[in-house]
């Protein structure tokens, strides 16, 4: 399930995580500005910084929609 996929393995961050941090986001931003969003509540991506392109990539799906 996509709901279950590890998008940060540094900070076990999934999928799901990501786009519930999303959640009060009801437009699309910028997409940079909406990284350091989930950034702030998940902390993704503040480990190794190997999920980098991962994140924007599911930010950019679940916004995009």
């Amino acid at each position: 399930m996509k709901e279950n996929y590890m998008v940060c393995n540094c900070m076990q961050v999934s999928y799901a995580d990501i786009v519930s941090a999303l959640s009060e986001h009801t437009k699309f931003e910028d997409v940079l500005s909406l990284f350091e969003a989930v950034q702030a509540i998940t902390h993704c991506s503040t480990g190794c910084g190997g999920c980098h392109d991962k994140v924007l990539e599911v930010i950019s799906e679940v916004m995009m929609g």
